[in-house]
């Protein structure tokens, strides 16, 4: 008997997915097992494995079309069953080739940029007695002789007057500027929205707009953290970073606040015993947080490994929903990228975010000398439902003490 194959949710957050790749054709047989489909979806490219079988008797999607969670995407059954009963009530999937229509490069008309004509002279420079030497000198340098007094008979502007004139002589001049200004063409792009972007905005939006943030950093001295990180890639296995560092200073701190790796369910506050650190990366659709589990029990280097792991896996698009879940407190860093200082948005439900900064070097004090002193800025955005000012300060506060003085936290 012929059946609907409809894709799945492929994730907790997908609403709909976009057919990357589709990978079956009429007349194909297919088994459980069989990848039917790469799709996009709002976290990571998947594929899409049959629990069915059977021949592929319609095709509904084709490559770049979006599809609803348990939208049709195909018909299986026996070859020359009737199929067309399970058609009804399907929604046309939403073609890829009509969304890239809105990425067309529109052309306005042209239009002058400057949007009112000079005014024309009130007073006629013909009608001022003026001597014709006076009116061409005049008329060469752009001096509007009704701007003059003039010295001779009866008033009569003459040479002097027009060359010992101060006043403004730039409008006629800016004029004919303007008159040979180059006209442009104001132009747009607009780019349809992936999977990943909408629900990035939705969840954004929603924690800005629900969860009062506030916000508190603080300034760390990252010297003895250099020569610590030094020593310590001289003997691990995998390279550590400074950002690992971070991590696992914040992972320490967390066991010693607990309101700080908290969640806010709406109706309760959850205080989490265990310490999953999210850890934002950047991709080329947006941002995802793989989350680093029980951190607070792992080396630096094996902090390292997972970082670089899931680091990696972003960016091929390899992640998993999975890998993306259970977060008790996040992290975000765009030191790397220059930025000294920045507020994050707390990655619901997490109570609270840190946003790392770029290091940088000034002159500081040591033993009454001034000498140069590497720094860095670090940023909590808190939920303060959860997370009071006192609280959230005495977390910072032992971040900076940790990574001042990396020995502290691996003791």
């Amino acid at each position: 008997m012929a059946e609907r194959l409809n894709l799945p949710r492929m994730s907790d957050t997908m609403e709909e997915g976009v057919i990357a790749n589709l990978l079956i054709k009429v007349g194909d047989i297919i088994k459980p097992g069989t990848v039917v489909a790469e799709v996009e979806t709002d976290k990571a490219t998947m594929d899409f494995e049959s629990f069915q079988s059977g021949e592929v008797l319609y095709v509904a999607a084709k490559s770049g079309d979006s599809v609803p969670v348990n939208g049709l995407l195909a018909i299986l059954g026996k070859k020359g069953e009737d199929f067309q009963s399970l058609l009804s009530d399907t929604p046309p999937a939403i073609s890829r080739e009509k969304e890239d229509a809105n990425l067309e490069v529109k052309q306005e008309d042209s239009a002058p940029i400057i949007g009112a004509p000079i005014a024309s002279q009130v007073v006629s420079d013909q009608r001022v007695k003026a001597s014709p030497l006076a009116k061409n000198i005049a008329k060469e340098k752009g001096i509007s002789l009704t701007n003059l007094v003039g010295s001779g008979e009866d008033g009569r502007i003459v040479k002097k007057d027009v060359e010992s004139y101060q006043g403004h002589t730039g409008a006629a001049h800016s004029a004919n500027v303007l008159q040979n200004l180059p006209i442009g063409q104001e132009s747009f792009e607009d780019l349809p929205l992936s999977q990943m972007r909408k629900v990035i905005a939705k969840r954004l939006a929603e924690s800005m707009y629900s969860a009062p943030h506030f916000y508190l950093t603080i300034e760390v001295n990252m010297d003895n953290a250099i020569l610590a990180r030094e020593q310590m890639n001289g003997v691990s296995p995998v390279k550590i970073s400074f950002n690992d560092i971070v991590i696992k200073a914040c992972a320490t701190a967390l066991k010693k606040h607990p309101f700080v790796n908290a969640s806010w369910l709406g109706d309760k506050i959850r205080i989490n015993h265990h310490v999953n650190i999210g850890m934002a990366v950047a991709v080329p659709d947006g941002l995802v947080v793989p989350v680093i589990r029980s951190a607070d029990l792992l080396s630096l280097s094996q902090i390292a490994a997972s970082s670089k792991s899931y680091a990696e896996k972003a960016k091929n698009k390899q992640i998993m929903p999975d890998d993306m879940k259970g977060n008790t407190f996040s992290i975000s860093n765009l030191g790397m990228m220059g930025i000294e200082e920045f507020t994050a948005i707390i990655n619901t439900p997490d109570a609270c975010i840190l946003a790392v900064g770029a290091m940088k070097e000034i002159a500081g004090v040591k033993n009454g000398q001034i000498v140069p002193t590497s720094v860095m800025k670090l940023t909590l955005s808190c939920d303060h439902r959860v997370v009071d000012g006192a609280v959230g300060s005495a977390f910072l506060a032992d971040v900076k003490k940790y990574i001042e003085n990396p020995v502290n936290m691996l003791v």
